[in-house]
């Protein structure tokens, strides 16, 4: 007896062993064959060190939008379908493979410190094991009570899309640990009927939210020792009176330069909102958290675009998400010319990453 468990604890370590070596390969992969030789930066800023934010940062900063971006495609696709329809593996490989192509291009805006680099392994293996593990379950026990319910979505097919669309959009500008996975549980005990879709949705979705909670505490109680990231940035623009400056909401005026107005914004996707406005006003970006590039995704029907770092299709949508680097000077125009560009294959922006 002691042979045959000891036996079996010895396969269930070489198991996780196996499952663990799986999940870093793409990582070990990025480390050894994605990063080209690093070049020192050129470009001499105007803001004070203080106010600087590493240029590869605005690459960086991209795999944890690709999160973000993909539970979108999910609630997008369980909206009309199931979750067995959504392409996990399509998921996590967008996101290393992207990653792959971002660390080339950093290598020529200082390359990735670590503790980015660190960042950005952690939340990419930790997203790989999240969504191997919700593919698991629903291609197979979730597939089959799909099709023990027939055609005909049942109560919390619906509430359950509902919920992934209300993250979807708290994700565009709260961390995910910050989401109350708790009230979402309730929600699925309290509507759940006694048909057995109804019954599965809430026992999975419900272990599921009850886990996300429990490590959501633990996310929220070690950022809350470090600290956040700072909420807001500083750059210069020129085209604006300060007068039109300080009626911009979130934006505060601070100098006034030889190059341009200097002023501080919030970052994120207010920013991303922010600099559209500025840009219809008239303004001209000079420099961004002291960086002169800066890379932004748009959205179009064409499966490719000039200057794109990566592209590859969203789930749900049928189009396709570029990733374009440019100089922070040719930003605004830019942005003029997606707002007002036609056809088919025009651009759509979709956010701006800053540093």
């Amino acid at each position: 007896m002691i042979r045959r468990l000891f036996k079996w604890a010895v396969r269930l370590v070489l198991l996780l062993v196996v499952l663990v070596i799986g999940l870093l390969l793409p990582a070990g992969y990025n480390e050894l064959a994605c990063i080209p030789k690093t070049k020192d930066a050129t470009y001499t800023a105007i803001l004070p060190p203080e106010h600087h934010r590493s240029e590869a940062r605005t690459l960086m900063t991209y795999p944890e939008w690709h999160i973000v971006h993909a539970y979108d495609d999910y609630a997008q696709v369980i909206s009309t379908g199931d979750p067995h329809d959504f392409g996990y593996l399509q998921a996590i490989g967008g996101f290393w493979s992207s990653l792959c192509e971002l660390s080339f291009a950093s290598a020529d805006h200082g390359g990735m410190d670590w503790d980015t680099k660190r960042m950005v392994y952690v939340i990419g293996v930790s997203f790989t094991a999240e969504l191997l593990a919700k593919a698991a379950y629903e291609e197979t026990l979730g597939r089959a009570a799909a099709w023990q319910r027939g055609e005909a979505r049942a109560p919390l097919d619906e509430l359950s899309a509902d919920q992934a669309r209300a993250y979807a959009a708290f994700l565009q500008q709260v961390p995910w640990f910050k989401w109350d996975f708790d009230s979402d549980r309730e929600d699925l005990l309290t509507n759940a009927t006694d048909q057995f879709r109804d019954v599965e949705r809430a026992a999975a979705l419900g272990t599921e939210y009850k886990i996300k909670a429990a490590y959501a505490r633990v996310i929220g109680n070690a950022v809350e020792q470090v600290g956040p990231d700072e909420l807001s940035l500083r750059m210069i623009v020129s085209g604006l009176e300060r007068e039109q400056i300080e009626a911009l909401d979130g934006v505060t005026f601070i100098d006034t330069r030889a190059e341009g107005i200097e002023i501080e914004t919030p970052r994120y996707r207010e920013l991303t909102e922010l600099l559209v406005q500025m840009a219809g006003q008239g303004a001209e970006f000079v420099e961004i958290a002291g960086n002169d590039d800066i890379m932004f995704t748009a959205l179009s029907q064409a499966e490719t675009t000039d200057g794109a770092l990566h592209s590859f299709a969203r789930q749900g949508y049928g189009d396709t998400r570029h990733l374009v680097l440019l100089k922070v000077s040719d930003l605004a125009e830019r942005l003029r010319q997606m707002q007002v560009a036609s056809g088919p294959d025009r651009l759509r922006l979709e956010h701006i990453h800053d540093y």
